[in-house]
């Protein structure tokens, strides 16, 4: 991969966080610690971001990566959240709901939206992308020099 086309991987990643935090902020995600959870993953990946941007090196890109896997972990856990919540209210709003309708009412709910959480894994994605063969990882080091 280019050097040109990292940066740019990492430029779409840093918009997407910026993206994201900011509909989160916009619609007050902060009612208890859960939904805390997108604001520390946002804050992580910063720092990453930072760290890789400025000092390049195989810990700093391991780094990145564990972050990035925990923000495909976060958006698997916040889809279970939000489809859990719209079953929840579909059950107290028609207790008779069950099986195939409840299934689909729970995830065409837009209050909360069962599917936003995967922009997480989304973002996850693409810093695992920018990751992808990077020069400065101990694998591709190795690689290049060849068995000591």
């Amino acid at each position: 991969m280019t050097d040109t086309a990292r940066r740019l991987i990492l430029g779409i990643l840093v918009l997407g966080l910026l993206g994201v935090g900011a509909e989160l902020l916009l619609l007050a995600h902060d009612e208890d610690v859960k939904q805390l959870i997108p604001f520390v993953m946002i804050a992580l990946a910063a720092a990453a971001i930072g760290w890789v941007s400025f000092a390049p090196g195989p810990a700093a890109i391991r780094i990145f990566q564990v972050v990035m896997v925990l923000f495909l972990l976060s958006g698997a856990a916040g889809t279970v959240l939000h489809f859990r919540a719209n079953v929840e209210f579909q059950t107290e709003v028609d207790p008779s709901i069950k099986g195939m309708a409840l299934f689909a009412k729970a995830a065409r709910a837009k209050t909360p939206p069962a599917l936003a959480p995967g922009a997480m894994i989304q973002l996850g994605l693409l810093g695992l992308a920018y990751t992808f063969r990077h020069p400065a990882s101990n694998r591709n080091r190795l690689e290049r020099t060849g068995p000591e």
